[in-house]
Formats: structure tokens, C-alpha cells, sequence
């Protein structure tokens, strides 16, 4: 328990002044799950299941937006925005190497 003080002599606890202090912290935007470019990733450029991969993170971070776990939701959805951008660098790559080819 704290340490309680006892009032002054001649002091009612009605003439004390009363204050509350409240911290009110910033309103955090909500990370970005990357759910539509996954599911566009999954469907059109499905290059060694990153596509998938893409989906269940960005999932796992909708998820996890929900249960107001901030920083699991901003894991999750960075993990699925490296894996879309790695399956688009590949497609685009594969695209290349096959005007080149033909």
C-alpha cells in the first residue's frame, strides 16, 4: 500500500484540492495489412507460392489489427509487403527474360 500522510492540524479533507492527472496518448494510424495486393499477387503472379505466403500474412495481421495488437499487425504486414514485392520483382524479371527469349 503507499504511505498515507496525515493532514495538517486544523486541515479538513474537504479543503484539499483535488486533482486528476490523465494521459491521453496519441491515436496510432492502423498498420497496413497489404491484404488487396496480396490477393491480387496470389491470383495473377503466383511465382513460388509468395502469392500465398503474402495472403496468410497479410491475414495473420488483419488479425492481429483486430485484437489491437499494434506492433504484431505491423510485423505481419511488413513481412507480406517484402513477399509481394519480391513476387513482382520476379514476375517482372520472368516478363523480361520472355520478350527477350521470343
Amino acid at each position: 500500500l503507499p504511505p498515507y500522510e496525515m493532514l495538517p492540524q486544523g486541515m479538513c479533507r474537504d479543503e484539499l484540492s483535488r486533482s486528476t492527472a490523465v494521459l491521453i496518448e496519441g491515436e496510432q494510424p492502423p498498420p497496413r495489412d497489404h491484404l488487396v495486393w496480396s490477393l491480387c499477387t496470389t491470383l495473377y503472379g503466383n511465382v513460388f507460392c509468395l502469392g500465398l505466403l503474402a495472403t496468410v500474412f497479410s491475414i495473420k495481421s488483419r488479425d492481429r489489427k483486430v485484437l489491437h495488437d499494434h506492433s504484431g499487425a505491423l510485423s505481419y504486414g511488413s513481412t507480406a509487403k517484402c513477399l509481394n514485392i519480391t513476387a513482382l520483382v520476379i514476375n517482372i524479371l520472368l516478363i523480361i527474360a520472355i520478350l527477350i527469349i521470343v
